[in-house]
């Protein structure tokens, strides 16, 4: 079973298989877990402009290692699960600083690297080191979940444990960069989360989901729970030269290590925290409208509140974890993408201007 899987996928890439991806350009160690990193929850389309940027800027991991994070964290703005980026940054200063600059090529050693799993530790062996090794990121796993129909969320330890199983199983002695670019792909095009095109797929035909008719029954969707939702209110501070305060957010958590607009909790009211804070009260106050921003494990319901400040006193400025930032003249700071969206709002908005 295993051979005839193995011959009709790589067939099939053969003839369709992506072969002009960026990172597939000299996929070294580097390129490769560069690439593997951004793909982690995020589709390749969007992918593409990052790692495009994230290289030109940052071409090898010594390069990385010696950049501020605050640089990374910039031309991360907008991918989201900023922890990725974090975790970038500390395993490229490790490569740097314990193994002279080079990765290191056993799998354990890889997977001791931080933000380095399992299946990436795998990805990067196959495609920069031609070693055999599986993967089971969410394309392979769909992939497999349909082909022999397993019932259960793959995140149970039972159902990852018999996906790795087979991943194993199926990973070939020949090609197997070919083989792992394949299996990715295949899930990506055709293997698709909703509509697959099961027409096209060399798979089709063995493929016991498809034989069951119920091929988007597979794999299990995650048991529903319903999201928390977390409020708070951002007071965006603007001085009369139109900079807007920022914060520097604890190092771990939300947004850890961007820089955001100072929080103030709803219950408060708006005046009294700038009281406490800066000494002063404002001279005026702006609510804007509100939005919600999703994380994997809550809402947050932000409500922004602009607010017009004289002299914003000593009591703001609290070492290097503020700083005075003008939106018409961005810098290399990591900005969450609700802050990126209400700084734009404001150059748009009459209310942006001063009262």
């Amino acid at each position: 079973m295993s051979t005839t899987f193995n011959r009709r996928l790589l067939a099939w890439f053969d003839r369709h298989g992506r072969r002009d991806l960026p990172w597939q350009q000299d996929p070294t160690a580097y390129r490769v877990w560069v690439s593997e990193i951004m793909l982690q929850q995020t589709q390749v389309a969007t992918v593409i402009p990052y790692y495009t940027r994230f290289m030109a800027r940052f071409p090898n991991v010594t390069a990385l290692a010696d950049a501020p994070l605050d640089h990374v964290l910039h031309l991360w703005s907008g991918l989201g699960y900023y922890a990725r980026a974090r975790h970038l940054h500390k395993a490229a200063r490790v490569v740097r600083d314990q193994h002279q600059g080079r990765f290191p090529e056993n799998i354990d050693a890889l997977q001791g690297l931080p933000g380095i799993g399992r299946s990436t530790a795998g990805a990067i062996l196959a495609f920069a080191c031609g070693q055999r090794r599986p993967i089971l990121d969410g394309n392979v796993k769909r992939v497999l979940c349909r082909y022999h129909a397993i019932d259960g969320w793959p995140g149970h330890s039972g159902v990852s444990r018999d996906l790795w199983a087979l991943s194993e199983r199926y990973t070939p002695h020949q090609r197997v960069a070919d083989y792992t670019q394949a299996i990715m792909d295949l899930g990506a095009t055709l293997c698709t989360r909703s509509r697959p095109r099961c027409v096209a797929c060399p798979l089709a035909s063995d493929c016991a989901a498809h034989g069951q008719g119920s091929e988007t029954d597979y794999p299990h969707a995650r048991p529903r729970r319903t999201l928390p939702v977390r409020t708070v209110v951002f007071v965006m501070l603007r001085r009369a030269d139109g900079e807007l305060l920022l914060e520097r957010r604890p190092p771990v958590g939300v947004w850890g290590g961007l820089w955001s607009f100072p929080e103030c909790p709803p219950e408060v009211p708006v005046e009294e925290w700038c009281q406490q804070r800066l000494a002063r009260i404002p001279r005026e106050v702006h609510y804007l409208s509100p939005l919600r921003h999703t994380f994997s494990h809550f809402h947050l319901d932000i409500t922004p509140a602009l607010v017009w400040v004289e002299d914003p006193g000593v009591g703001v400025l609290d070492g290097d974890r503020t700083l005075w930032y003008n939106p018409t003249r961005p810098g290399a700071w990591g900005l969450p993408a609700p802050v990126t969206r209400l700084m734009a709002l404001l150059t748009e908005d009459d209310r942006g201007k001063h009262p």
